[in-house]
């Protein structure tokens, strides 16, 4: 949802937003997690490295759109067999199917690796993910639901943008009060 958000802002705004990946399966790699969700997790890094391989061979400009297209299949529609969502995505973007072939392999990992450090490198060990980068200062967050519109995006940006400014401000938090609402309109 914050990727929809900034894709909101992005409409309104003159921002340059460079979309990159992270990778659960990496941030928790070292940590004492249950075996469940590590199995998850695990499983769910066909996702980064189909977004890396379509970004090493068709640049900056597919990532938005097949993160986009991923989220809408997997969360929005709850379609959970990477099967049949890969492929339905890649056709719908008219993307050579052979980009499936990278989610088995370990072959873009170091891509995703790299791009996965960069937003840790520019955050910090204990975040996960979305992290947004703003005026040279990187947050972890914002967790938000569902992603504003509108004024209420723009808002919510400058807010970020303000906080960005001030070298002394690192964390708000609140307990969730509701699960992901999505909307599905890109």
């Amino acid at each position: 949802m914050t990727s929809r958000w900034v894709g909101e802002v992005e409409r309104q705004r003159p921002i340059d937003v460079t979309w990159r990946v992270m990778s659960l399966f990496v941030l928790n790699e070292d940590q004492d997690i249950p075996d469940e969700y590590r199995e998850r997790i695990h499983k769910g890094q066909l996702y980064p490295r189909i977004v890396t391989a379509a970004l090493l061979r068709h640049g900056q400009e597919i990532v938005k759109p097949l993160y986009d297209a991923l989220g809408e299949h997997v969360h929005h529609r709850q379609e959970s067999d990477p099967d049949q969502v890969v492929p339905a995505v890649l056709r719908e973007l008219d993307l050579d199917e052979d980009l499936l072939e990278y989610a088995w392999t370990d072959e873009v990992d170091q891509a995703v690796r790299a791009s996965h450090q960069d937003g840790i490198d520019r955050v910090g060990q204990d975040v996960g993910t979305p992290v947004i980068a703003v005026e040279g200062t990187a947050f972890f967050g914002p967790v938000i639901s569902p992603a504003p519109k509108g004024q209420e995006a723009l808002d919510l940006w400058d807010g970020v943008v303000a906080v960005a400014k001030y070298p002394g401000f690192f964390e708000l938090k609140r307990s969730r009060t509701v699960g992901p609402i999505f909307d599905t309109v890109a």
